[in-house]
Formats: C-alpha cells, sequence, structure tokens
C-alpha cells in the first residue's frame, strides 16, 4: 500500500452575489426565467433572495454617448478557437463588460483529473468566475473560489492570477451525470479568499450557497461582500466528456453610471437572452454558435459605446514541485517520515490541482534532510533555499 501526501497549499476563504431576468425579458421568455433569474439584473435586497430591485430609472429617453467605432483586430478571436478574458468600457465609463471564453483550459484540466462532465461544469464555472472577478488585478494578486458543499461533488476549488493562470480541482472529479449540478454540490458554504506577496494577510470570505450553481452563488459574495453592483453568468456544454464551450460575462455598474445607461444595459442583456435561447445556460448557445468574447461584449454595450480595456489569454498553471513536497515533509515529525520510508519504500505524492505525481526515495530523503536549512514553517526561509539552489 503506498502512502500519498496531499499538495494542497491552499489558504483559508470568504464570500459570493446573484441576479434576475429584468421585467421585459421575463415576459417574453417565459420558460427561460430560471435560467436567467439572478445573471441579468443588478441589485438584490439584502436578505430577500425572492425581490430583485432594478436599478435603473423608469426612463425610456435613449442614452447620450459617443459612439466609438474602435479597432478590434487585436481583440479577434475567430470561432473561439483560442480562449481568451475580454474586457472594455462604455463610452461614458459608467459599465464595464468582462466577457470569457476557456474551452481549451477546461478540456485540459478535464483530461488531468480524469473528470466527468459534472465535475468539469463546476469546475469550469468556478473557474470563469474567478477570471471574471479578478479581471484587473495586479498579475501577482490572487483570487481563489471554493464551493464547501455536501453534495456528492464534495467540494470544488479554483484559484486564478492576476496574469490569467489557473488551477483548480473537485472533491470527487469521476462523479456520474446522475446528478445535477445543483445536486452535486449541496447544502453548504462560498469561500472566497484574495492575496497578495505584499499584503500582511489574505483577504478572506464566507457565505451560505444559495443556489447550487457557482456563478448566481460568486454573484450573491460580490454584491454582498464587495458591494460591486453586477450581473454575472457562466456556463459549459459537453459532448459526450468533451467540453465543447465554457465561458460567461461579468457587467459591473461604475460609480458614475447613469438612469439611462442601466436601463439600456438592461435592455442589451434581455436579448443576449433572448439570442441565447432555451438549450442551454446563458450564455453556452452563443459561444456554441461561434459568438467570441468581442461579439458578446458588443452586444451587451450595444448603443452604448464600447472601449476596450484589455485581454488576457488563461492557462493552466500549477506551483506544485519535489521542493515543496521535502518542505511539507519536514513539517512532519522525522520519525514519521522514517516509518513511512520503512514501510513503503519511497514518499510518493500527488498535487490535487495537475494530479502531477511525485516520488522521493529512502537515499534522496536523507541527503536533503542532510542539506537542509532554515525554518520550513518560514516563508521567507523556504524561498532563500531556492534562490541559493537556483545559483548553484
Amino acid at each position: 500500500m503506498t502512502t500519498v501526501v496531499s499538495l494542497s497549499f491552499i489558504s483559508k476563504l470568504r464570500p459570493i452575489v446573484a441576479f434576475q431576468a429584468p421585467t421585459s425579458a421575463r415576459r417574453h421568455f417565459s420558460k427561460n426565467a430560471n435560467a436567467a433569474f439572478g445573471r441579468t439584473t443588478f441589485r438584490l435586497i439584502p436578505g430577500d433572495l425572492e425581490s430583485w430591485r432594478m436599478t435603473s430609472s423608469d426612463d425610456e429617453s435613449e442614452v447620450q454617448t459617443t459612439a466609438t467605432t474602435p479597432d478590434l483586430e487585436t481583440y479577434l478571436n475567430k470561432h473561439n478557437l483560442d480562449d481568451q478574458v475580454f474586457s472594455a468600457i462604455s463610452a461614458d465609463g459608467g459599465l464595464k463588460v468582462t466577457v470569457a471564453t476557456i474551452r481549451n483550459l477546461l478540456n485540459e484540466m478535464m483530461i488531468q483529473h480524469s473528470m466527468n462532465p459534472v465535475g468539469g461544469d463546476a469546475l469550469g464555472r468556478a473557474t470563469i468566475c474567478g477570471l471574471l472577478a479578478s479581471n484587473g488585478m495586479q498579475e501577482e494578486q490572487m483570487f481563489q473560489i471554493s464551493m464547501k458543499g455536501d453534495g456528492p461533488l464534495r467540494g470544488v476549488v479554483s484559484i486564478v492570477n492576476g496574469k490569467g493562470q489557473a488551477r483548480g480541482y473537485c472533491g470527487n472529479p469521476r462523479l456520474s451525470d446522475d446528478f445535477t449540478l445543483q445536486e452535486a454540490i449541496g447544502s453548504g458554504t462560498v469561500q472566497v479568499v484574495k492575496n497578495h506577496p505584499d499584503w500582511p494577510r489574505p483577504y478572506n470570505g464566507i457565505t451560505g450557497i444559495k443556489f447550487g450553481d457557482i456563478d448566481r452563488d460568486v454573484g450573491i459574495y460580490l454584491a454582498e461582500s464587495e458591494q460591486r453592483s453586477c450581473a454575472l453568468a457562466a456556463a459549459t456544454s459537453f459532448n459526450g466528456i468533451l467540453c465543447t464551450s465554457a465561458g460567461g460575462y461579468l457587467v459591473e455598474r461604475l460609480p458614475d453610471c447613469t438612469p439611462e445607461t442601466m436601463s439600456h444595459m438592461e435592455k442589451n442583456l434581455g436579448n443576449l437572452v433572448q439570442m441565447n435561447g432555451e438549450d442551454l445556460a446563458l450564455p453556452a448557445n452563443l459561444m456554441l454558435e461561434g459568438k467570441t468574447p468581442v461579439d458578446i461584449a458588443s452586444i451587451l454595450l450595444d448603443g452604448l459605446g464600447m472601449k476596450p480595456l484589455n485581454q488576457v489569454t488563461p492557462k493552466e498553471y500549477c506551483e506544485c514541485s519535489e521542493d515543496k513536497l521535502f518542505r511539507s515533509l519536514r513539517l512532519l515529525p522525522r520519525e514519521e517520515v522514517d516509518d513511512v520510508l520503512k514501510t513503503e519504500g519511497k514518499i510518493e505524492a500527488r498535487c490535487e490541482f495537475c494530479s502531477k505525481v511525485y516520488r522521493l526515495g529512502p537515499d534522496d530523503v536523507m541527503k536533503r534532510f542532510a542539506e537542509a536549512e532554515g525554518d520550513p514553517s518560514k516563508d521567507e526561509d523556504f524561498e532563500e533555499e531556492l534562490k541559493s539552489k537556483a545559483t548553484e
């Protein structure tokens, strides 16, 4: 029997927000009301999930903006062949729109974990929400979402940084498709942590799981914990175990947004619901039809003018290493390490994020212990040791 040491270097976590389709959209698309609920309006009455309030006025007057036709050549992504996170702002500076597509990234993660579609859907939505919510933060900053539910999926964790690098896992990646996503997640908490190397401590928050479909729960966190008035949607689609689309959008109301701009955006969100149709969750159908992040941002900002901000190419990235495995061993009592080596003849560990397996034999472990310096519990000592190794 082989002893497996966990390599999930995860910090503690924090909370999440949601929305509903505009009244006009619900009248025309009653069958799609459940899918749109929590994804196409902006502010919630605290403590009352059944009472969603429109933030715009009833004024139907035309928005006064300076229409712009920016050069979008840099941002084009024909047929969504590449993964992309694209962000833009309205001409009057009142709204920010961020749209992501991560089909390739999600397929890579599913291959790493031998994952079935239910787990893939959960991990995909969590990763999309993380990339959208963290857009614009510093490259070194980290944003982690964790769904701690009591369902058979046994939770899902996604971590992204400002470079668009992402990693994640779920507790039961091979869960069959006999369960819906909500059943798989179950009841529990949504936890979020944000951190930066220069911060004295991470920012942590936690809220309860209200819906279990991840994007609306993340929306609740953004509205309640970070006071970000926004509309958030994330979805995936599969053909067997192959992800055919994975993406989402985040529309954020900025401080100077006028009621007229909000009213116009709510109409555009209603149009987006209609264009997506009823077959798949918003905006999976649009992406299957070849709509790119730029296309979706253009629909959302139609009539408001669109000024591109930036784009990021999300990539799978894991920070595990043999050095981190040995650091974990140094934190254990030495007699326990010696006992494992005597019983099993080696130390074996699998990274929870990328499934890479590391193996250390007795001679390698003894040599590393003899050469080890500093306190393994201190990050600065560990980093100094890595620097000295690099210069040898």
